[in-house]
């Protein structure tokens, strides 16, 4: 039955996003505390709307850079509170579950192996097709910061090419 899911899953995600407001993305991230860098990825549902949904994996190798080496499942929240032509500044919130894979190896007292993380930051991003855009988060439960630059791609835009600087043409049910 799983086996089922996933495949027709596999196969209807693109086919979906073809048609809806839905994008997808990759980014590099440094925890300065920890000294780590991880990799992460995204997929962002209505990328356009002041206010949008982002499932999302992150991991940090083991490394002999990495202090830390743990996985990241959790759900973000976007809040576009300056939403101008050409980029917008929201305002994140994120809920993880947290596998920190090498937590024996940590000085820090009553270290366990899987938590619930709970972030909160400000992200910055251009408002076109391919989308650069930089975070900065704050990890509530472990007090530490981390970056991320990166990259989403929105399916089905119907903007203008990358030198355009036409704001959104999408229907207007999916504008604000």
């Amino acid at each position: 039955m799983n086996k089922h899911f996933a495949l027709i899953a596999i196969v209807a995600l693109p086919l979906w996003s073809l048609s809806q407001n839905i994008g997808v993305g990759a980014d590099v991230m440094y925890n300065p505390q920890t000294e780590s860098f991880g990799v992460g990825t995204r997929v962002c549902f209505f990328p356009y709307n002041r206010l949008s949904i982002a499932p999302e994996l992150s991991y940090y190798p083991p490394a002999s850079f990495n202090k830390v080496n743990e996985l990241n499942v959790g759900l973000a929240a976007e809040y576009k509170f300056i939403y101008k032509e050409r980029f917008n500044i929201y305002a994140i919130a994120h809920g993880a579950y947290n596998h920190w894979i090498n937590y024996a190896e940590s000085p820090m007292k009553g270290a366990k192996p899987t938590n619930l993380n709970l972030e909160c930051g400000l992200g910055i991003s251009t408002n076109k097709r391919l989308r650069p855009f930089l975070e900065y988060r704050y990890n509530i439960r472990f007090m530490e910061t981390h970056l991320r630059l990166g990259v989403l791609y929105i399916f089905n835009s119907n903007q203008g090419g990358a030198g355009s600087g036409g704001h959104d043409r999408r229907c207007d049910a999916y504008n604000n």
